[in-house]
């Protein structure tokens, strides 16, 4: 039986809220500005209540189920996060308050600039960018604006790996370089001699994910980064996969010039469904100048009967705002009281068995689908959603199946370079039961297709709504419930 709309429970009469009197005079809309007949549903409050609950119900989430979406790191988030990040003198306060009676919140903001440098290797952050996209485009402007400033104005290529996230070419051609793709080698690396063969006068930079997209460290990073340096370009990382190294390495240390990392995915926040996001991005001591405009510094020093005086100061060359107010404070708030719970021993324990988990699945698995580069992974790995013997069954088939049987889809079609791609990251925060339970699907689904093709490719049999035309739903977009009258 199907559950009844709104609109289908609504019976005249019937009242939800009682509006308060209004305290203001009356003033009539302009002509033309006011409808006669708006169709609101006529139910009671309880009606109202179990209506919207159950329509919370029917979404899958990482509080109620196992969400394996590659490169998007959906863990599990300690809730004391959401608490600290709604104490009063946080939640409550705004941007636009005298510097003086927000020194709690500037102080955080400091103390995250420092830890975020830190455990990156490097010597100053900007915690303005609201995602990792807006991340990109900050560390594209600040290659630009070097480069500018050496007179360099030749350098206009941007070096993007064919398994990049789509973001960095976007962004950096929004900063109008000219994309130069890069290619991988048959071990999931940069391709060594075709880097070779595209630096010269003319390379703005690189923009390089790693560990990549594949979910593989690249082997030679280490001399990528000096040939890049060497022909006079500057290296941006793509930190989306940060969650594989904290405490492990420091991209700074390498090497790389920028990076940014995703607090959203790394450092706990609640992630999918648009947001909310932050971007932070971390620099080198060369780059420390360029950095958007305004950063958190101390403006004046404590001593032992005071403490320091933090406020708002510009960099000397900064590219300038780069969005409204200082970013997203309440993520800031989380990431802060997450890397503060776990400290240096926990965020390093946190990679470690992230990476055992991958390893984990992926050694389970890579008999029963095809592991494009088989080689241990980090925090996720890639597998191949088709089998040459079964035609016609494809990675979305084995996505739709895997949602009757409770579990979130892995990512699919992505990377690019490998054919029905399956991006799996169990993350840390998963343990040995739910594995081996994803895994004992996987090799159920490997089966089925076998011996019964026509469950994937009408699946998923036990949702509210059965396999749409996705083409479709892109291009003609419903966004609200209409009533049938």
């Amino acid at each position: 039986m199907t559950e009844p709309t709104i609109f289908e429970m609504s019976s005249p009469g019937r009242r939800g809220v009682k509006m308060p009197v209004s305290d203001v005079p009356e003033v009539a809309l302009p002509k033309g500005f006011e409808r006669q007949e708006l169709n609101f549903p006529e139910i009671s409050e309880l009606e109202a209540v179990r209506h919207f609950t159950r329509l919370s119900q029917l979404n899958h989430a990482i509080d109620t189920g196992f969400y394996p979406l590659g490169s998007c790191t959906m863990k599990y988030n300690p809730k004391i996060n959401e608490a600290t990040s709604r104490i009063s003198g946080f939640a409550n306060t705004h941007p636009l308050q005298p510097e003086d009676t927000v020194q709690g919140n500037l102080y955080l903001m400091y103390e995250l600039q420092k830890m975020l440098a830190e455990i990156g290797g490097f010597a100053g952050a900007t915690l303005q960018p609201a995602a990792g996209a807006h991340g990109e485009l900050v560390g594209a402007l600040m290659i630009h604006a070097y480069h500018k400033d050496r007179g360099d104005h030749q350098r206009v290529r941007m070096l993007i790996p064919d398994s990049a996230h789509g973001t960095n070419p976007a962004t950096s051609a929004m900063v109008g370089f000219e994309i130069v793709p890069l290619a991988t080698d048959a071990r999931g690396n940069v391709d060594l001699e075709n880097l070779k063969s595209l630096v010269d006068d003319r390379l703005a930079g690189l923009m390089l994910t790693n560990p990549n997209t594949l979910g593989l460290f690249d082997e030679n990073v280490e001399e990528v980064i000096k040939i890049v340096h060497d022909a006079g370009g500057l290296v941006y990382g793509d930190g989306a996969n940060m969650n594989a190294i904290l405490g492990v390495t420091q991209p700074g240390k390498i090497g790389f010039d920028i990076l940014h990392y995703n607090l959203h995915k790394t450092f706990s926040t609640p992630h999918g469904g648009g947001g909310p996001g932050s971007g932070p991005v971390m620099v080198a001591e060369r780059l420390l100048d360029f950095l958007p405009d305004p950063v958190v510094g101390i403006i004046e020093e404590g001593d032992d009967e005071n403490p320091p005086l933090y406020g708002l100061v510009s960099p000397a060359k900064t590219i300038g705002r780069i969005k409204a107010f200082h970013g997203h404070f309440g993520i800031h708030v989380r990431a802060f009281t997450y890397i503060s719970m776990l400290g240096a021993k926990g965020l390093r324990d946190a990679a470690e068995k992230a990476v055992l988990n991958a390893n984990y699945m992926q050694e389970k698995l890579k008999g029963s689908y095809t592991l494009p580069y088989d080689r241990s992974c980090m925090h996720e790995f890639v597998l191949e959603g088709f089998w040459d013997d079964v035609p016609g069954i494809q990675a979305l088939d084995i996505a739709k199946r895997l949602i009757d049987y409770g579990i979130h889809p892995p990512t699919n079609y992505f990377p690019l370079i490998v054919k029905e791609a399956l991006m799996i990251e169990p993350t840390e925060t998963e343990n040995l039961e739910t594995l081996d339970r994803f895994v004992e699907v996987m090799l159920k689904i490997a089966e089925e297709a076998r011996t019964q093709p026509e469950l994937l490719k009408n699946a998923p049999h036990h949702a509210p709504i059965k396999r749409a035309d996705e083409l479709k739903a892109a291009k003609e977009l419903v966004l609200r419930c209409y009533p049938k009258y």
